[in-house]
């Protein structure tokens, strides 16, 4: 960890070095799942992208329509 990181709770920044290792631990924590967060939207908007790419060859392999 840095000496220098900050970490902010309710408006209130601490230097995550002076804080208590259960603190540390819990920043540490958030770092994790925040991280984990930012690869599961990464993977949502992948599949979201195969999605439409899917259904867009879906519409082209059909039968057309006729009125």
């Amino acid at each position: 960890m840095d000496d220098e990181e900050e970490v902010t709770v309710d408006g209130v920044t601490y230097k995550v070095a002076s804080l208590s290792e259960e603190a540390r631990t819990q920043v540490n924590n958030l770092k994790f799942v925040e991280a984990e967060i930012a690869a599961m939207q990464s993977k949502v908007a992948v599949f979201t992208t195969a999605k439409i790419a899917y259904e867009n060859a879906l519409r082209q392999a059909l039968p057309r329509a006729t009125h």
